[in-house]
């Protein structure tokens, strides 16, 4: 073996930065993030793009955007169904929305794209400091953040995960309200390469401002008594609104009855199957 071959930093030998140091590009990511937000006119550009594909492939219904700030921090929380809904919050309001999205998505042709267009990674499974930092460091400065509570796509229909307390304490430390948010139409939305033609309900609920009082157990109730349970509550009635086909029938005097009895079994479901779940099992997708 040759001296050069033993030293790859040798004077003439090309080296892959991310091999020396694989977080080099979740470093750049962060970087940017903190230090330059989004990219203003690819950031417009790409939304465009999501709102015309969106609204025309899906019946896109979406309710309390006046809850979301007008300006200063906010930290939207909704329940997580879909790689898509994360686009569907950020069609729903003009402020530029930012978020998490898991690190391995940071290497390759989109480590440029994704920060600016308002995500930064996070290495999921462990308490990721320099994604808390950047959350903060966004919230700070008056930006919009949206934060999963489940951690991860859970895409039964009538299953939450368990919530992670990372938007508590986030709302604690800095002051930012948090916006509790639910979706429905999203769970198991592929078939193949193109999603299901759905109807996608989406709606923002009253924010929930922390109180300044410790920390522990005040962070705990603050998602667990108060965040979590009014989107779990919202999504069990977004779930027993009629369709459309039920709505006809109901006007022309048929199937009330059997309306009325799916829109109870529909809000009781949240109650009595929507609460912690573990997710070993939960159906995973490349990427």
């Amino acid at each position: 073996m040759t001296e050069t071959a033993m030293h790859p930093s040798a004077p003439g030998v090309a080296t892959n930065p991310e091999l020396e140091n694989p977080r080099g590009s979740e470093a750049k990511a962060h970087g940017y993030a903190r230090e330059h937000g989004v990219s203003h006119p690819l950031y417009a550009v790409v939304r465009s793009l999501a709102t015309a594909a969106l609204r025309t492939w899906f019946r896109v219904h979406i309710a309390g955007r006046e809850h979301i700030p007008a300006d200063g921090p906010g930290i939207i929380a909704p329940n997580h169904k879909s790689s898509l809904d994360a686009f569907f919050i950020g069609i729903a309001t003009r402020r530029h929305v930012r978020c998490m999205a898991k690190a391995e998505l940071f290497k390759g042709p989109l480590a440029w794209l994704l920060p600016r267009l308002g995500a930064f990674p996070v290495r999921r499974g462990e308490t990721d400091q320099d994604a808390l930092e950047t959350a903060r460091t966004i919230l700070r400065v008056g930006g919009v953040l949206v934060l999963f509570p489940e951690g991860t796509r859970v895409e039964q229909p009538d299953a939450f995960g368990s919530p992670h307390h990372g938007a508590g304490r986030l709302a604690l430390e800095t002051g930012a309200p948090i916006i509790p948010a639910a979706i429905t139409g999203t769970s198991q939305l592929w078939r193949a390469a193109l999603p299901k033609v759905r109807r996608v309900h989406l709606t923002f609920l009253p924010a929930v401002q922390a109180e300044p009082a410790g920390e522990g157990d005040a962070v705990r109730k603050l998602i667990d008594e108060r965040v979590w349970p009014s989107v779990q509550e919202e999504y069990g009635r977004l779930r027993a609104r009629p369709g459309l086909i039920a709505s006809v029938l109901v006007a022309i005097g048929v199937g009330g009855g059997l309306l009325a009895r799916r829109q109870l079994q529909a809000r009781r479901k949240p109650r009595r199957i929507l609460g912690k779940v573990a997710l070993p099992n939960r159906r995973r997708r490349p990427g």
